[in-house]
């Protein structure tokens, strides 16, 4: 047996001594390689040649140990090697034949054509699938087996004494006869034991060869492996089954009997002189059979034209439907590329670019799908764009390359998931606008290693329960970057808030940051909001943050988490017009700790913008924040002021009227800053920098007349005050000004 690995740099007359010259190509300096992986068999030399995937040189090294060209012997190798580098050699072998079977069975001739190479000699089977069946029968009959060597064994030594007396002579001894020579019960020929015996030193023979384990064969005495090795060059293998052939009667003895006499047969012919043919199982680019042993883990056999075959030509590796991150209810497509290597270039920045987009490509299908025919897109149970925000989803996206250790040449059932660093980050990035993860071309993108021998087995056996398994990894893995990389919350809006007109009046500040993921009946309406955690954007955020809570309540709100859980139940029905005459009452004493807010405005217009009554109604009382080192003018506060105070009411008088101690009265719901670009977007005049605003949900009346005038008289003896300026009062203060 020779082993042989891909693309390895080899002595070119080494290759010449095993293979035809069609086999490999030269190189420089004396050198050849192999384009080829799989089995080869050819009558240069009478023996089994397997050329091993370039994954198995491990930094350098034949499986991370060897120089290549010292293991092209198979008994090179340690002897704990050698069981192992047979199986994965008949693994490899297995899979290129399944590649064979699944590309004929659907139509792809000109691909088999071109990268497959298959010659099995006059028989339908290779000498690898002659040594596999016999091992697989060996597995499967062995309680026949022993069911045989009980049967043929019960009974057999008691003597048949009619016919010892009547056929043979008796010695008498002491008056007593004694038969030398008595006859048994069975004296004849046991040919199913011999099958089994021939059998049995058949595997015997092959464990030797390539070394593998055999079960003992319950006490027989077995051919030697060098008997066997002569039944096949003089052929008595072949005349001593065809002499027995009419001998077996059941059929697990008759299908012994062929695998024997196809394993005799076919070892006389590859080894005799005159055979000129050769054996192969070859595939000239294996990274096409990594492929189609990913896409048989991961992928979906039942994906809509157009969305793996793109329409610009590319071809996407893998895709398959899982639930969207956010939350569980609605799918998205995740998108793969497999790398059946590692190697420094193998994800540059060509290959980042087309997965990229491959992922810009799905999406503006689905779009296309969703505004063609919404209804059906709906029954698919995806969502990538929501109509209200603006917002997308997120597609996932990823690499997956094959990957071995050099200590784990035995390991075909782990898969051993690792996410490999890109620019030394767990993932990439490809974006537009920066903070907007709910833009379309926001995308991330992760590189994974996935233990080959575990993708191996699976594409040979089934994957089974493993296909979500490395799904739910990758769903899970994606997310832990995103809450890495991101705080997330969930929204929904305040009582009197219509959403829809709040985010269309808020686009720009809140495009690619609001995004409606949940998919919960009711009347209640859900958001989630995405911020990244960059230091860079702290500012940008709170100003988010502060727009968003004029309108929304909102909480932290982890991926997966229903909102439901974290935000209290809003009564939108609650949420009418105030009627002056109904105003409700509060009573001064009942808040002795909490403030008052005493303000001005200048003008009919201005009391009209700060109770909503113009087309960009806010329903709120603004004060302008102090900047660092800016001198105090009318109107300005510290935040650090502001943000102590916990402001229940806002008491309104117009500027230079303050005398007729008339004012009306608004109860805060909560307060939130707001930029001087939001501000200029409510219609407020000439607005300067930040504010801190005050925002109503009703107006109110005190159970208490205040006298405003002593109010304002008793601020102006305090040695900061400027004209203007808000006042605040805590409800014990304001009791002294009580009428």
């Amino acid at each position: 047996m020779k082993i042989l690995i891909e693309q390895y740099g080899y002595a070119k007359d080494r290759l010449s001594a095993i293979l035809d010259p069609h086999y490999f190509t030269e190189l420089r300096d004396g050198k050849a390689k192999i384009p080829y992986v799989g089995y080869f068999l050819s009558h240069k030399i009478p023996d089994m040649v397997f050329i091993l995937p370039k994954v198995f040189i491990i930094d350098g090294k034949a499986f991370g140990e060897y120089d290549p060209e010292d293991i092209i012997d198979f008994d090179n190798l340690k002897p704990e090697h050698k069981a192992n580098v047979f199986s994965l050699s008949v693994w490899i072998y297995r899979a290129i034949k399944l590649y064979f079977q699944r590309k004929d069975k659907i139509g792809e001739e000109s691909e088999i054509l071109q990268n497959v190479v298959s010659h099995q000699g006059p028989r339908s089977e290779t000498m690898i699938d002659i040594v596999l069946s016999l091992l697989k029968f060996d597995k499967e009959h062995k309680n026949l087996f022993a069911f045989i060597t009980r049967l043929k064994h019960s009974g057999q030594n008691k003597i048949h004494w009619q016919k010892t007396i009547s056929q043979t002579q008796a010695l008498i001894q002491n008056g007593i006869p004694i038969y030398l020579q008595p006859h048994t019960k069975q004296k004849d020929i046991n040919f199913d034991e011999e099958l089994i015996v021939l059998f049995y030193s058949v595997l015997n023979y092959l464990a030797q060869e390539f070394k593998f384990n055999v079960r003992p064969a319950f006490g027989y005495d077995l051919l030697k492996p060098e008997t066997i090795q002569s039944m096949i060059d003089s052929g008595k293998g072949v005349r001593v089954l065809r002499q027995n052939r009419r001998k077996y009667f059941t059929d697990e003895m008759v299908q012994l009997w062929n695998l024997l006499f196809t394993f005799f047969e076919q070892s006389q012919y590859v080894q005799s002189k005159d055979n000129d043919d050769e054996q192969a199982m070859l595939v000239r680019e294996f990274n096409l059979v990594f492929e189609d042993m990913i896409d048989s883990l991961i992928g979906d056999s039942d994906i809509r034209g157009g969305l793996k075959e793109q329409k610009d030509g590319k071809i996407i590796d893998h895709i398959y439907r899982d639930n969207a991150l956010i939350e569980d209810k609605k799918q998205i497509y995740f998108i793969g590329d497999s790398k059946y290597y590692k190697d420094d270039n193998d994800i540059g920045p060509n290959s980042i670019y087309k997965q990229f987009t491959y992922a810009k490509n799905v999406i503006q299908y689905n779009i296309d799908f969703f505004n063609s025919r919404p209804q059906e897109f709906e029954a698919e149970n995806l969502q990538y764009r929501d109509n209200t925000t603006e917002g997308y989803n997120i597609t996932p996206n990823f690499f997956i390359r094959g990957h071995l250790q050099a200590d784990q040449l035995n390991n075909y059932s782990d898969a051993n998931l690792q996410i490999v660093p890109i620019e030394g980050k767990s993932y990439r990035t490809s974006y537009h606008f920066e903070n907007r993860l709910f833009d379309r071309n926001t995308l991330i993108l992760q590189t994974y290693n996935i233990n080959f021998l575990f993708v191996l087995a699976c594409y040979v056996q089934g994957a089974g329960e493993r296909t979500q398994e490395i799904r739910s990894a990758f769903r899970e893995n994606i997310k832990v970057v995103l809450k890495n990389q991101y705080k997330f919350y969930a929204m929904t809006p305040r009582e009197s808030i219509n959403a829809e007109e709040f985010l269309k009046e808020n686009f720009q500040q809140l495009l690619g940051k609001v995004f409606a993921p949940y998919n919960i009946d009711g009347p209640q309406e859900y958001y989630s909001l995405a911020l990244d955690n960059d230091k860079n954007y702290n500012d940008e955020n709170d100003l988010v943050l502060a727009l968003i809570e004029t309108g929304f309540y909102y909480k932290e709100c982890s991926l997966g988490t229903d909102p439901r859980t974290i935000l209290e139940p809003v009564n939108h029905s609650a949420a009418t017009a105030v009627t002056p005459s109904l105003l409700t009452i509060h009573h001064i004493q009942r808040y002795p700790n909490s403030h008052f807010l005493i303000g001005c405005y200048h003008s009919d217009e201005q009391l009209a913008w700060i109770m909503g009554k113009n087309d960009k109604g806010t329903n709120l009382y603004n004060v302008r924040l102090k900047r660092r080192g800016e001198e105090a003018r009318e109107g300005t506060l510290p935040p650090t002021y502001l943000a102590g105070l916990d402001v229940k009411f806002v008491v309104l008088y117009r500027d230079g009227e303050e005398n007729k101690n008339e004012y009306r009265v608004f109860h805060v719901h909560h307060h939130a800053t707001m930029t001087e670009e939001r501000m200029r977007q409510a219609l407020y005049p000439n607005p300067e920098g930040n504010y801190f605003c005050f925002v109503f949900d009703e107006e109110v009346q005190l159970s208490q007349r205040i006298n405003l005038i002593d109010v304002i008289a008793s601020a102006k003896k305090r040695p900061d005050y400027v004209a203007g300026m808000p006042i605040f009062e805590s409800g014990e203060e304001l009791m002294n000004y009580v009428k």
